[in-house]
């Protein structure tokens, strides 16, 4: 009896602990200046959004008690059942529930609070959507959504999320966490979202046919790709793999769609096994010419068998008593991996997560999607030639905003031949926005652009040929010392890059320095990663390749990958700067003394860079001849382009912004630029050392 008391006495003092601990340390989150003269009112605005959050909660006690007892909290990604970021209308629940259009965002409801959590980029337009019933945190700050959650749930208490939405990974450090804070994560599979949407809610459109990826643009059969794909899933130990991800499926049938913006895949599941394949996916979507293509009229093992979407679950009950082992897909760099859902649908003893291998043959383009990706640039740096000439003719006879530029820039984009679309949201950033390096324009945002400050455009096309994403800053009027300064140090980081040649068996966050080096000397840095892998018309993301100093990965360059190179400067309030290239893996024929082959990139977007923001006088006679060597392939290749197109306008506008310039100056120019550089940015310099510098040139002469 007295070890029990002892038992129930620790046990209270837990509890107490526990109590305490959130009381001393109450969450605070994004601050919401918008909605600090409502507190303390009695009558709050009633919105749309505050409606749906009061018929949630009520989902929350009704309908979640059909399968159980009662949820007392509720986590609703912004994701869809494909882990998209980019998600289909009627996928589109957080922004049904909140307002909040962004992505990459999470929701938690209790019955008494509501909160968001987000990447920094999108705060700020998170807090001009949102009603003042949601709190707004930042991913990865002091409050997590267990931490959260914790502090408005009472103890032993449920916490409902649907597991179609939630990556495995994710839903294992979730439940973790809850578990830390006497709370249990549950599956909700009605999600209450849809609940309470009910007819209101977009239907699938009709008119989404699935399209076949030609071979000239694919360079390979599928038959080929499945068979590589058994390979490598026998070397593996696994008879089948669940493919989940749209753009691995897109990839491995030769197919492509229009079921979510800025990524031309089809919203389907996949079943690869050694004797089977299986193609999940509405049939109002198949046309005579997929059936063709995908051979669904024969019954061997290099035949396609179309079923339902929704028949796949009931399929992985089925097959999973046969199957010893199967592979379904773990988390790598972008991509999150297999949802909760599929993966508990199987017995664990089963399930083999390992990182597809479809994500490793995707990567390295065949030399048929190396040459699209080279002609999709092309096309597209004739379309930023073409919006930003046309934009230039006219900007001092007409009033400009960001969303108008935005528009300007997408019409002449989506105008070029074989275009298909966007790769990712535009963003147009002017003035102190520029400075924000996640700024997402938008209408609640939108200002009037002048002359007075530096635009920074960042966009993207999908193109039959491959795809493209492209940084550029420009500038109207007259730059200042500090913005040109800050401009030219972003470019020397994006040159030398270029130019590496490098063993293949250096790790993609060992680059990194090299571009960042160049701003690091002025003690300043940007927070995004430098690179990312890049699909050919497929995703703008796309893992292995990430470039990030300090992140751990040992995946490797290869001959045939396609990356992006990115560098920025932002001064805070007052102006940023962003470069950002598409660049190609290719060999040079020789060898480490290890071993390993030599590996170089090039450039492969050709887009001017803007030569009123360049201070020749910082760079070095080797980095004025790499960017006079970058001018002069894209007078070749972007003009031939333009004068097809028949545009000359366009085209003088490129040769005036791709001018050669001096490599080597006078001497008394170079005496006078130094002089004058120096005495600029460093004011305080001691009189010793110009003394001596002097002495030097004067030696010299």
């Amino acid at each position: 009896m007295t070890t029990a008391k002892w038992i129930w006495r620790l046990l209270l003092l837990n509890v107490l602990l526990v109590l305490g601990a959130v009381a001393a340390e109450p969450t605070r989150g994004y601050h919401r200046e918008i909605c600090q003269y409502r507190k303390g009112k009695l009558i709050q605005p009633m919105s749309l959004y505050h409606s749906r959050l009061l018929a949630l909660r009520e989902q929350m006690q009704i309908r979640a008690s059909l399968q159980g007892p009662e949820i007392y909290g509720y986590i609703l990604p912004s994701t869809d059942e494909h882990l998209n970021q980019e998600v289909a209308a009627r996928d589109q629940r957080l922004h049904h529930l909140t307002g909040y259009t962004g992505v990459r965002a999470f929701a938690a409801i209790t019955h008494h609070g509501a909160a968001m959590w987000l990447e920094k980029r999108y705060a700020q337009q998170a807090d001009g959507e949102l009603d003042c019933d949601w709190e707004i945190y930042l991913a990865n700050g002091n409050v997590s959504i267990a931490d959260w959650l914790g502090s408005r749930v009472h103890l032993d208490k449920r916490v409902g999320a649907d597991p179609h939405l939630v990556p495995h990974y994710l839903w294992a450090e979730w439940e973790r966490e809850l578990e830390d804070k006497f709370l249990k994560l549950v599956k909700v599979n009605n999600n209450l979202v849809d609940l309470i949407w009910g007819a209101e809610r977009p239907e699938q459109p009709k008119n989404q046919v699935i399209q076949v990826q030609a071979r000239e643009f694919a360079g390979e059969n599928w038959q080929d790709k499945i068979r590589e794909l058994r390979r490598r899933l026998a070397h593996l130990g696994c008879d089948a793999m669940v493919v989940t991800s749209l753009t691995e499926i897109a990839y491995l049938l030769n197919i492509r769609g229009t079921d979510i913006p800025y990524t031309p895949v089809v919203k389907s599941y996949a079943i690869v096994s050694q004797d089977d394949i299986f193609f999940y996916v509405d049939h109002g979507k198949i046309s005579l010419g997929i059936d063709l293509h995908l051979r669904t009229d024969c019954y061997n093992e290099d035949c396609v068998k179309i079923k339902e979407y929704h028949q796949i679950w009931s399929d992985i009950r089925t097959y999973a008593q046969i199957w010893k082992r199967v592979l379904v897909s773990a988390p790598c760099v972008q991509d999150l991996g297999t949802s909760e859902a599929i993966y508990s649908s199987m017995p664990g003893k089963i399930v083999v997560e390992y990182i597809s291998p479809i994500i490793f043959m995707r990567a390295q383009k065949n030399s048929d999607e190396q040459a699209g990706m080279r002609k999709a640039h092309i096309r597209d740096g004739a379309a930023i030639c073409e919006s930003m000439s046309n934009m230039e003719a006219r900007f001092q006879t007409e009033q400009w905003t960001e969303e108008k530029i935005k528009y300007e820039v997408e019409l002449w984009r989506l105008s070029q031949k074989h275009a298909k679309g966007l790769s990712l949201r535009t963003v147009v950033a002017y003035g102190e926005h520029s400075a924000l390096p996640y700024y997402i324009s938008s209408n609640v945002t939108n200002i009037e652009v002048s002359d007075q400050s530096l635009l920074v455009i960042e966009s993207g096309g999908q193109y039959l040929e491959g795809t493209t994403d492209v940084s550029r800053t420009f500038i109207f009027g007259e730059p200042t010392h500090d913005m040109k300064k800050a401009y030219t140090s972003v470019l020397a980081g994006i040159l030398h890059l270029a130019q590496l040649k490098f063993p293949a068996d250096l790790k993609p966050s060992e680059v990194d320095a090299l571009v960042r080096s160049m701003v690091w000397k002025d003690m300043t840095d940007y927070p995004q990663a430098t690179g990312h892998g890049i699909g050919a018309y497929g995703s703008v993301e796309e893992p292995p390749i990430s470039v990030a100093y300090g992140k751990n990965s040992s995946f490797h360059f290869k001959q045939g990958y396609f990356f992006s190179s990115e560098s920025g400067y932002y001064k805070r309030d007052d102006f940023g700067v962003r470069l950002k290239n598409v660049l190609e893996v290719v060999d040079t024929g020789h060898r480490h003394p290890s071993g390993a082959h030599f590996l170089a990139f090039q450039d492969v977007t050709l887009v001017p860079y803007e030569p009123k923001l360049i201070d020749s006088t910082l760079l070095s006679a080797v980095e004025k001849r790499l960017l006079n060597d970058y001018n002069a392939k894209i007078r070749d290749e972007i003009g031939n382009e333009l004068k097809r197109l028949g545009n000359m306008r366009a085209f003088y506008w490129m040769m005036n912004k791709t001018r050669h310039i001096r490599e080597y100056l006078p001497e008394d120019e170079y005496r006078s630029a130094i002089e004058g550089s120096s005495l600029t940015s460093q004011p305080l310099m001691p009189l010793l050392l110009l003394l001596i510098l002097a002495a030097i040139l004067q030696a010299w002469s």
